[in-house]
């Protein structure tokens, strides 16, 4: 399915209903708006089938950012935080989905966290999952060099200083990024939007939220895998200092790397779901 909003045309999934029978009425569920992470190589594609989970509690929408996956492209250059932010609250406000419980994966994290601040009181709730506040390049290389040495750590700061590298050097770095990770057959089922990727990737390493987390106001779970390299649990700390007193709460997933639906799937639904019922 696909919404006109901001000028730019999202496509988007449902599973499962907002209104469910209860005695004489119909009961409203809260709805998980899924924000996917990036940029450019990947899309809503990589959360299903786990995300299903939710349904049991919420809706659950799958959201193609503008420029990625089944969405309209555009001048890749003019892709920003800013206007994947601001196409959100455009989208929930289309399909009437009121107090959305957005929740944002990875880069998705970190539009989610704009999305907040710039649209303050427009969700019951963000879960900002594996994600950063701020880029910072030593962390980054730190968490890498944690969980697979000095020689991944070396590779991933290269990647990340958007430096390209060959095949196995890349299937070294993405292995790193927990005790499990998408299979080749899941990752073929991306639509990646190539042309975005040296602004996309250059948005990403010289992202700063530091100055807008503060104006975030709706409950807001920070979530992270203990074995996160990409984004360290220290990333997630600092997440929850940026955030306003009382906004944000922590939650650190044992054993757990970035995809923690595949590490730990029982530990990672039972915190979402308490939260989704909780801020609902």
């Amino acid at each position: 399915m696909q919404v006109e909003v901001n000028g730019t045309r999202l496509w988007f999934d449902v599973d499962g209903p907002a209104l469910v029978p209860d005695g004489r009425s119909m009961r409203r569920r809260p709805t998980v708006v899924l924000v996917h992470g990036g940029p450019a190589t990947w899309d809503h594609s990589y959360l299903k089938p786990w995300f299903h989970e939710l349904t049991g509690v919420a809706q659950v929408v799958y959201l193609d950012l503008r420029d990625h996956g089944r969405s309209s492209r555009h001048d890749p250059n003019a892709w920003s935080f800013e206007a994947c932010a601001d196409d959100i609250r455009a989208f929930c406000d289309a399909l009437a989905i009121d107090r959305p419980i957005v929740l944002g994966h990875s880069l998705g994290g970190m539009i989610v966290g704009v999305y907040g601040a710039r649209h303050r009181g427009h969700a019951a709730g963000l879960i900002l999952l594996s994600t950063m506040g701020r880029f910072d390049l030593d962390r980054l290389t730190e968490g890498f060099r944690a969980v697979a040495g000095d020689e991944v750590a070396a590779l991933a700061r290269r990647d990340y200083s958007v430096d390209d590298l060959d095949e196995q050097e890349g299937r070294r770095v993405f292995a790193a990024f927990g005790p499990h990770v998408p299979t080749d057959d899941e990752l073929a089922r991306r639509m990646q939007n190539l042309d975005l990727g040296a602004h996309g990737s250059e948005l990403l390493v010289t992202f700063d939220g530091s100055a807008r987390l503060p104006s975030v106001t709706s409950p807001t779970l920070v979530c992270v895998g203990e074995l996160d390299a990409v984004t360290p649990v220290s990333a997630s700390q600092e997440l929850i200092e940026l955030l306003p007193p009382g906004v944000g709460r922590l939650a650190v997933i044992p054993g757990a790397g970035h995809f923690p639906w595949l590490d730990r799937p029982s530990e990672l639904w039972s915190i979402l779901e308490a939260f989704v019922v909780e801020v609902a």
